[in-house]
C-alpha cells in the first residue's frame, strides 16, 4: 500500500462493537506528556505488507515490535486512546498487544485501499474525540516530540496539520473533526488528497527537527537501513521476509 496523504478517507465516529475490541494496559507510562482524552490516534495497519515481503507491524525494532514503537510516540506524544486498524493476520496482532491496552478496529478486506482502513478506524473513535492523529504503521521512528507539537498547533485554533522536514511532508498528520461532515463526503477513490487540496489555504504545515516522519519502510532494505540508523545495528533476529523464506525453501528442495 501507499501511505501517501494523499489516500485517506475519514467517515462518522459511531462505534461498531463487532469491530473494535480493547486490551488491558499493563505497562509503565514514563517520560510522557500529559495525556489528552481531545485528540485520538490511529494506526494503519491491515494491509499485507506485499512490497515489503514481511508483515510489517510485527517486525523487529529496537527491544520491540514496529507496532510497538508506533504507539510508544503516539503515548508519550500525549495520545491516550489509541485504535489499530487490523486486517491481515488480525488475530496475531491483537494477541501481542493484549497487554497495550489499545483498541481494535478491523477491516475484513485486507485487499482493499487505505481509504477502507481509515473507514473502519474513524467509526471506532470516541464521541468525545475533537481530532485525530493519523499515522500508517511503517513510520515507527516518528519523534513523540512531532505528536506532541502537532496537538500544540491544534490547540492554537490550527485544524488540517501536517508535519514537514526540509519542506517535504510526512506522518502523522491531524485533522479537526469540525471536518467531519465534509469528510463523509469524499470520493473514495481520492481519499483525502482531494480534501486537502480544497484546503490548502487551510493546512498548517509544522516543520519538525526529524526526517522520520517521511521514512517509511516499503522494501526489507528500507527496513533494515532505518533500524541501522535509528538503533545503530541490524535488527536482532530479525526474521528473513516471507519472500526471502519461500527462495531460500525452493532453492532447498531443488538441491
Amino acid at each position: 500500500m501507499v501511505f501517501g496523504l494523499w489516500t485517506l478517507v475519514f467517515e462518522g465516529t459511531n462505534i461498531d462493537p463487532n469491530t473494535m475490541t480493547k486490551t488491558e494496559d499493563q505497562r509503565p507510562t514514563t517520560n510522557e506528556k500529559a495525556k489528552t482524552k481531545e485528540v485520538a490516534a490511529i494506526i494503519l495497519a491491515a494491509g499485507q505488507s506485499s512490497r515489503m515481503g514481511a508483515f510489517k507491524p510485527l517486525l523487529p525494532f529496537g527491544n520491540t515490535t514496529v507496532i510497538e514503537h508506533t504507539i510508544d510516540y503516539l503515548r508519550r506524544g500525549g495520545i491516550e486512546r489509541i485504535i489499530a486498524v487490523v486486517g491481515h493476520r488480525a488475530a496475531e496482532i491483537e494477541t501481542h498487544l493484549q497487554n497495550t491496552g489499545i483498541f481494535f478496529a478491523t477491516n475484513p478486506d485486507t485487499d482493499s485501499a487505505m481509504a477502507a482502513s481509515i473507514l473502519h478506524g474513524v467509526r471506532a473513535l470516541p464521541n468525545g474525540a475533537q481530532a485525530v492523529v493519523i499515522t500508517p504503521v511503517d513510520h515507527p521512528a516518528v519523534p513523540s516530540k512531532v505528536v506532541s507539537e502537532l496537538i500544540d498547533e491544534w490547540r492554537t485554533g490550527a485544524r488540517l496539520v501536517i508535519p514537514t522536514n526540509g519542506g517535504r511532508g510526512g506522518h502523522p498528520v491531524l485533522i479537526d473533526l469540525s471536518f467531519r461532515a465534509e469528510i463523509l463526503n469524499l470520493d473514495p477513490a481520492r481519499g483525502l488528497k482531494s480534501f486537502f487540496d480544497a484546503h490548502r489555504g487551510e493546512v498548517t504545515r509544522v516543520a519538525v527537527n526529524s526526517n522520520y516522519i517521511a521514512r517509511d519502510m516499503d522494501t526489507w532494505d528500507d527496513y533494515q537501513s532505518l533500524h541501522v540508523e535509528v538503533f545503530g545495528v541490524l535488527p536482532a533476529k530479525a526474521p528473513l521476509s516471507e519472500a526471502q523464506a519461500i527462495q531460500s525453501r525452493t532453492t532447498e528442495e531443488t538441491n
